[in-house]
Protein backbone atom coordinates (compact mmCIF):
# COMPACT_ATOMS: atom_id res chain seq x y z
CA UNK A 1 0.00 0.00 0.00
CA UNK A 2 2.94 2.45 0.65
CA UNK A 3 4.79 2.07 -2.46
CA UNK A 4 0.97 2.47 -3.93
CA UNK A 5 0.42 5.77 -2.17
CA UNK A 6 3.77 6.39 -3.82
CA UNK A 7 3.49 5.76 -7.33
CA UNK A 8 0.62 7.76 -7.34
CA UNK A 9 1.93 11.07 -5.20
CA UNK A 10 5.29 10.72 -8.42
CA UNK A 11 2.58 10.35 -10.88
CA UNK A 12 0.28 13.20 -9.31
CA UNK A 13 3.32 15.38 -9.88
CA UNK A 14 4.32 14.61 -13.72
CA UNK A 15 0.46 15.58 -14.35
CA UNK A 16 0.71 18.91 -12.81
CA UNK A 17 3.34 19.45 -15.48
CA UNK A 18 1.07 19.11 -18.37
CA UNK A 19 2.14 15.49 -19.75
CA UNK A 20 -0.81 13.21 -20.44
CA UNK A 21 -0.51 9.61 -19.51
CA UNK A 22 -0.90 6.96 -22.37
CA UNK A 23 -0.96 3.51 -22.20
CA UNK A 24 1.80 1.09 -23.92
CA UNK A 25 1.56 -2.49 -25.87
CA UNK A 26 3.41 -5.02 -23.46
CA UNK A 27 4.62 -6.60 -26.16
CA UNK A 28 6.97 -5.44 -28.95
CA UNK A 29 8.42 -6.98 -32.45
CA UNK A 30 12.44 -8.38 -30.98
CA UNK A 31 13.76 -6.85 -34.49
CA UNK A 32 13.34 -3.64 -32.86
CA UNK A 33 15.20 -4.26 -30.03
CA UNK A 34 18.09 -6.19 -32.00
CA UNK A 35 18.05 -3.61 -34.36
CA UNK A 36 19.41 -1.03 -31.59
CA UNK A 37 21.09 -3.64 -28.70
CA UNK A 38 22.87 -6.30 -31.22
CA UNK A 39 22.21 -9.94 -31.08
CA UNK A 40 23.79 -10.74 -27.71
CA UNK A 41 20.77 -8.51 -26.16
CA UNK A 42 18.34 -11.63 -27.31
CA UNK A 43 19.62 -13.78 -24.40
CA UNK A 44 17.85 -11.01 -21.66
CA UNK A 45 14.31 -10.86 -23.96
CA UNK A 46 11.14 -12.53 -23.22
CA UNK A 47 10.78 -13.90 -27.14
CA UNK A 48 8.09 -16.43 -29.14
CA UNK A 49 6.49 -16.80 -32.38
CA UNK A 50 2.80 -15.73 -33.57
CA UNK A 51 0.63 -17.87 -35.77
CA UNK A 52 2.53 -16.34 -38.26
CA UNK A 53 6.01 -16.72 -37.71
CA UNK A 54 6.74 -13.40 -36.31
CA UNK A 55 9.01 -13.13 -33.36
CA UNK A 56 7.82 -11.01 -30.59
CA UNK A 57 8.83 -10.40 -27.29
CA UNK A 58 7.90 -8.82 -23.61
CA UNK A 59 8.92 -5.04 -23.57
CA UNK A 60 12.47 -5.10 -21.75
CA UNK A 61 12.14 -1.20 -21.79
CA UNK A 62 9.59 1.65 -21.74
CA UNK A 63 10.85 4.21 -23.40
CA UNK A 64 11.47 1.94 -26.67
CA UNK A 65 7.61 1.39 -27.04
CA UNK A 66 6.89 4.65 -26.25
CA UNK A 67 8.92 5.62 -29.15
CA UNK A 68 7.19 2.88 -31.26
CA UNK A 69 4.14 4.20 -30.23
CA UNK A 70 4.62 7.39 -31.26
CA UNK A 71 5.82 7.10 -34.89
CA UNK A 72 3.80 4.29 -35.51
CA UNK A 73 0.93 6.71 -34.57
CA UNK A 74 2.60 8.74 -37.32
CA UNK A 75 2.60 11.79 -35.69
CA UNK A 76 4.08 15.34 -35.77
CA UNK A 77 3.45 17.65 -33.40
CA UNK A 78 5.24 17.79 -30.14
CA UNK A 79 4.01 15.48 -27.44
CA UNK A 80 4.13 15.61 -23.67
CA UNK A 81 3.61 12.12 -22.48
CA UNK A 82 3.78 9.88 -19.13
CA UNK A 83 3.30 5.89 -18.72
CA UNK A 84 3.86 3.35 -15.98
CA UNK A 85 4.01 -0.53 -15.95
CA UNK A 86 7.00 -3.23 -15.74
CA UNK A 87 9.63 -4.03 -18.36
CA UNK A 88 10.57 -7.79 -18.44
CA UNK A 89 14.28 -8.79 -18.82
CA UNK A 90 15.85 -12.35 -17.84
CA UNK A 91 18.73 -12.25 -15.50
CA UNK A 92 21.62 -14.92 -15.01
CA UNK A 93 22.30 -13.70 -11.40
CA UNK A 94 19.05 -14.08 -9.05
CA UNK A 95 16.53 -16.95 -11.09
CA UNK A 96 15.97 -16.22 -15.07
CA UNK A 97 13.47 -12.95 -15.09
CA UNK A 98 13.39 -9.99 -13.37
CA UNK A 99 10.08 -7.44 -13.48
CA UNK A 100 11.44 -4.03 -13.34
CA UNK A 101 8.67 -1.23 -12.18
CA UNK A 102 9.67 2.04 -14.26
CA UNK A 103 7.12 5.58 -14.83
CA UNK A 104 8.42 7.51 -17.17
CA UNK A 105 7.79 11.06 -19.10
CA UNK A 106 8.74 12.18 -22.06
CA UNK A 107 8.85 14.99 -24.91
CA UNK A 108 8.53 13.59 -28.00
CA UNK A 109 9.06 15.57 -31.58
CA UNK A 110 10.88 18.07 -29.16
CA UNK A 111 12.65 21.11 -31.04
CA UNK A 112 13.23 23.84 -28.50
CA UNK A 113 16.40 21.55 -27.03
CA UNK A 114 17.30 24.28 -23.82
CA UNK A 115 13.65 24.15 -22.78
CA UNK A 116 12.85 20.87 -23.26
CA UNK A 117 15.90 19.30 -21.38
CA UNK A 118 15.17 21.48 -18.42
CA UNK A 119 11.35 20.72 -18.62
CA UNK A 120 12.26 17.43 -18.23
CA UNK A 121 14.95 18.23 -15.17
CA UNK A 122 12.52 20.23 -13.25
CA UNK A 123 9.66 17.67 -13.55
CA UNK A 124 11.95 14.75 -11.94
CA UNK A 125 13.16 18.00 -9.26
CA UNK A 126 9.42 18.01 -8.99
CA UNK A 127 8.99 14.62 -7.77
CA UNK A 128 12.48 14.40 -5.95
CA UNK A 129 10.87 17.61 -3.90
CA UNK A 130 7.54 15.18 -3.09
CA UNK A 131 9.51 11.97 -2.27
CA UNK A 132 10.81 10.60 1.11
CA UNK A 133 14.21 11.13 0.55
CA UNK A 134 15.94 14.23 2.13
CA UNK A 135 20.00 13.86 0.56
CA UNK A 136 20.11 13.82 -3.36
CA UNK A 137 23.12 14.77 -5.91
CA UNK A 138 21.81 15.90 -9.50
CA UNK A 139 24.41 14.88 -12.00
CA UNK A 140 24.34 16.64 -15.29
CA UNK A 141 26.73 15.32 -18.38
CA UNK A 142 26.26 16.37 -22.46
CA UNK A 143 28.13 13.29 -24.67
CA UNK A 144 27.58 15.77 -27.36
CA UNK A 145 30.88 17.44 -25.58
CA UNK A 146 33.11 13.88 -25.61
CA UNK A 147 32.17 13.54 -29.46
CA UNK A 148 33.47 16.75 -29.81
CA UNK A 149 36.17 16.49 -28.33
CA UNK A 150 37.05 13.09 -30.44
CA UNK A 151 36.63 15.04 -33.68
CA UNK A 152 38.95 17.68 -32.88
CA UNK A 153 42.18 15.37 -31.80
CA UNK A 154 44.68 14.64 -34.72
CA UNK A 155 43.19 10.70 -34.68
CA UNK A 156 42.38 8.71 -37.67
CA UNK A 157 38.96 8.96 -38.45
CA UNK A 158 38.35 5.09 -38.14
CA UNK A 159 39.70 5.55 -34.98
CA UNK A 160 37.56 8.84 -33.65
CA UNK A 161 34.54 7.01 -35.12
CA UNK A 162 35.77 3.41 -33.23
CA UNK A 163 35.52 5.92 -29.70
CA UNK A 164 32.64 7.68 -29.76
CA UNK A 165 30.55 4.40 -31.10
CA UNK A 166 32.48 1.90 -28.18
CA UNK A 167 32.35 5.08 -25.40
CA UNK A 168 29.47 3.22 -23.85
CA UNK A 169 31.34 -0.23 -23.59
CA UNK A 170 34.00 1.01 -21.05
CA UNK A 171 36.30 -2.29 -21.33
CA UNK A 172 36.72 -2.47 -24.36
CA UNK A 173 36.79 1.62 -24.96
CA UNK A 174 39.70 1.22 -22.61
CA UNK A 175 41.07 -1.29 -24.06
CA UNK A 176 41.01 1.03 -27.70
CA UNK A 177 42.55 3.97 -25.24
CA UNK A 178 45.73 1.83 -24.76
CA UNK A 179 45.76 0.10 -28.21
CA UNK A 180 45.89 3.86 -29.40
CA UNK A 181 48.27 5.36 -26.62
CA UNK A 182 50.95 2.24 -27.66
CA UNK A 183 50.47 1.09 -30.67
CA UNK A 184 50.64 -2.28 -29.29
CA UNK A 185 48.66 -4.13 -31.49
CA UNK A 186 51.04 -3.16 -34.56
CA UNK A 187 53.35 -5.78 -35.42
CA UNK A 188 55.93 -4.31 -37.96
CA UNK A 189 56.56 -7.64 -39.72
CA UNK A 190 52.47 -8.15 -39.94
CA UNK A 191 52.66 -4.57 -41.72
CA UNK A 192 54.90 -5.40 -44.81
CA UNK A 193 52.92 -8.64 -45.32
CA UNK A 194 49.46 -7.27 -45.85
CA UNK A 195 51.35 -4.44 -47.81
CA UNK A 196 52.54 -7.52 -49.89
CA UNK A 197 48.79 -9.19 -49.89
CA UNK A 198 47.27 -5.42 -50.92
CA UNK A 199 49.32 -5.26 -53.55
CA UNK A 200 48.34 -9.07 -54.87
CA UNK A 201 44.77 -8.22 -54.45
CA UNK A 202 44.75 -4.70 -56.39
CA UNK A 203 45.56 -7.20 -59.62
CA UNK A 204 42.25 -9.36 -58.94
CA UNK A 205 38.74 -9.44 -59.22
CA UNK A 206 37.97 -6.98 -56.87
CA UNK A 207 34.59 -8.15 -56.61
CA UNK A 208 35.87 -11.73 -54.85
CA UNK A 209 34.55 -12.32 -51.74
CA UNK A 210 37.32 -12.52 -48.68
CA UNK A 211 35.75 -13.55 -45.28
CA UNK A 212 32.48 -11.52 -45.66
CA UNK A 213 33.80 -8.34 -47.69
CA UNK A 214 34.91 -7.55 -51.50
CA UNK A 215 38.19 -7.62 -52.57
CA UNK A 216 37.52 -3.25 -53.14
CA UNK A 217 36.36 -3.35 -49.94
CA UNK A 218 39.27 -4.42 -48.20
CA UNK A 219 41.50 -2.39 -50.15
CA UNK A 220 39.56 0.91 -49.09
CA UNK A 221 39.93 -0.19 -45.91
CA UNK A 222 43.65 -0.96 -46.23
CA UNK A 223 44.43 2.12 -47.98
CA UNK A 224 42.43 4.55 -45.16
CA UNK A 225 45.59 3.21 -43.17
CA UNK A 226 47.91 3.89 -45.41
CA UNK A 227 46.76 7.73 -46.10
CA UNK A 228 45.46 8.23 -42.57
CA UNK A 229 47.58 6.35 -40.15
CA UNK A 230 48.04 5.92 -36.44
CA UNK A 231 51.13 8.50 -34.97
CA UNK A 232 53.26 7.27 -32.60
CA UNK A 233 54.00 10.52 -31.65
CA UNK A 234 50.39 11.54 -31.00
CA UNK A 235 49.55 8.70 -29.09
CA UNK A 236 50.18 9.13 -25.55
CA UNK A 237 48.79 13.07 -26.00
CA UNK A 238 45.53 12.21 -27.15
CA UNK A 239 44.81 8.88 -24.86
CA UNK A 240 45.71 11.14 -21.70
CA UNK A 241 43.51 14.38 -22.98
CA UNK A 242 40.61 11.67 -23.30
CA UNK A 243 41.37 10.59 -19.86
CA UNK A 244 41.55 13.51 -18.71
CA UNK A 245 38.72 15.10 -19.35
CA UNK A 246 36.66 12.12 -18.30
CA UNK A 247 37.81 12.87 -15.38
CA UNK A 248 35.99 16.30 -15.05
CA UNK A 249 33.95 16.21 -12.32
CA UNK A 250 32.85 20.09 -10.54
CA UNK A 251 29.62 22.17 -9.43
CA UNK A 252 27.21 22.85 -12.46
CA UNK A 253 27.79 26.62 -12.15
CA UNK A 254 31.68 25.96 -12.47
CA UNK A 255 31.22 23.63 -15.35
CA UNK A 256 31.84 26.01 -17.84
CA UNK A 257 34.82 27.95 -16.64
CA UNK A 258 36.26 24.90 -15.69
CA UNK A 259 36.17 23.09 -19.10
CA UNK A 260 36.93 25.77 -21.14
CA UNK A 261 39.98 26.24 -19.14
CA UNK A 262 40.79 22.74 -19.79
CA UNK A 263 40.45 23.01 -23.10
CA UNK A 264 42.36 25.64 -23.97
CA UNK A 265 44.80 24.24 -22.22
CA UNK A 266 44.98 21.25 -24.61
CA UNK A 267 44.80 24.14 -27.21
CA UNK A 268 41.32 22.53 -28.64
CA UNK A 269 39.19 25.02 -30.27
CA UNK A 270 35.36 23.96 -28.07
CA UNK A 271 33.79 27.13 -25.83
CA UNK A 272 31.17 26.17 -23.58
CA UNK A 273 28.91 28.77 -23.20
CA UNK A 274 27.53 29.86 -19.98
CA UNK A 275 23.82 28.60 -21.22
CA UNK A 276 24.99 25.28 -22.33
CA UNK A 277 23.31 23.04 -19.74
CA UNK A 278 19.65 23.63 -18.90
CA UNK A 279 19.93 24.39 -15.21
CA UNK A 280 22.42 27.50 -13.65
CA UNK A 281 21.10 27.57 -10.14
CA UNK A 282 19.95 25.46 -7.55
CA UNK A 283 17.49 26.38 -4.48
CA UNK A 284 17.02 23.22 -2.69
CA UNK A 285 19.87 23.28 -0.01
CA UNK A 286 19.44 19.30 0.43
CA UNK A 287 20.28 19.19 -3.53
CA UNK A 288 24.02 18.71 -4.89
CA UNK A 289 24.07 19.84 -8.57
CA UNK A 290 27.64 18.75 -10.55
CA UNK A 291 28.81 18.21 -13.73
CA UNK A 292 30.05 14.90 -14.25
CA UNK A 293 31.73 14.40 -17.63
CA UNK A 294 31.12 10.29 -17.92
CA UNK A 295 28.21 10.32 -16.57
CA UNK A 296 25.61 7.97 -17.81
CA UNK A 297 27.72 5.32 -19.49
CA UNK A 298 25.54 2.36 -18.45
CA UNK A 299 23.37 3.07 -20.80
CA UNK A 300 23.54 3.45 -24.86
CA UNK A 301 20.91 5.72 -25.64
CA UNK A 302 21.39 8.77 -25.32
CA UNK A 303 22.71 11.50 -27.78
CA UNK A 304 23.46 14.30 -25.86
CA UNK A 305 22.13 15.70 -22.39
CA UNK A 306 21.96 13.24 -19.97
CA UNK A 307 21.44 13.19 -16.01
CA UNK A 308 20.74 11.17 -12.73
CA UNK A 309 19.64 12.03 -9.37
CA UNK A 310 21.06 9.85 -6.35
CA UNK A 311 19.20 10.07 -3.72
CA UNK A 312 20.98 8.74 0.15
CA UNK A 313 19.44 5.63 1.33
CA UNK A 314 21.22 4.52 4.81
CA UNK A 315 24.93 5.55 3.87
CA UNK A 316 24.61 4.83 0.31
CA UNK A 317 23.63 6.56 -2.74
CA UNK A 318 21.09 5.15 -5.14
CA UNK A 319 19.67 5.97 -8.61
CA UNK A 320 16.46 7.13 -8.17
CA UNK A 321 15.69 8.89 -11.90
CA UNK A 322 17.42 9.07 -14.52
CA UNK A 323 17.25 10.33 -18.15
CA UNK A 324 18.46 12.30 -20.94
CA UNK A 325 17.97 13.56 -24.93
CA UNK A 326 17.74 10.51 -27.29
CA UNK A 327 17.30 12.04 -30.89
CA UNK A 328 19.06 9.10 -32.56
CA UNK A 329 16.41 6.25 -30.74
CA UNK A 330 13.54 5.95 -33.78
CA UNK A 331 16.52 5.95 -36.41
CA UNK A 332 18.15 3.24 -34.75
CA UNK A 333 15.22 1.26 -34.40
CA UNK A 334 14.90 1.94 -38.08
CA UNK A 335 11.92 4.82 -38.34
CA UNK A 336 12.34 8.09 -39.15
CA UNK A 337 14.29 10.02 -36.82
CA UNK A 338 11.96 11.43 -33.83
CA UNK A 339 13.83 14.11 -31.29
CA UNK A 340 13.21 13.02 -28.02
CA UNK A 341 13.92 13.49 -23.97
CA UNK A 342 12.56 12.03 -21.16
CA UNK A 343 13.62 10.02 -17.79
CA UNK A 344 12.28 7.36 -15.27
CA UNK A 345 11.78 6.87 -12.27
CA UNK A 346 13.48 3.59 -10.65
CA UNK A 347 10.36 2.55 -8.54
CA UNK A 348 12.54 -0.47 -7.14
CA UNK A 349 13.84 1.71 -4.92
CA UNK A 350 10.39 1.74 -2.91
CA UNK A 351 10.26 -2.28 -2.63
Amino acid sequence: MKSKNLSEKILSSIKSRGFKNITLDPVLETKYILQRSGENFKKFLFSFYDLNGKELCLRPDLTISSAIRFVQNKKDNREKVFYSGEAFRKTYQKKDSIIKNQIGFEILASKNNQKDDKEIIDTALKILKNSIFKKSILKIGNIELFNLLIKKLDIPIRWKNRLIRNYWNENYFNELLKRLETNSDIDPVFVETDKSKYKKMKKEDQNKIIAGRTYKEVLNRFNMKITDPRKPSTGKKNTNIIKQFLKIKCPLEKAPKILNSFFKKKNINIIVGKDFFPLNKNNNKNLKIEFTASNGREVELYSSMIFSIEVKIQSKFRNFISGGRYDQLTSNLGFRKIPAVGAAVNMNLYD
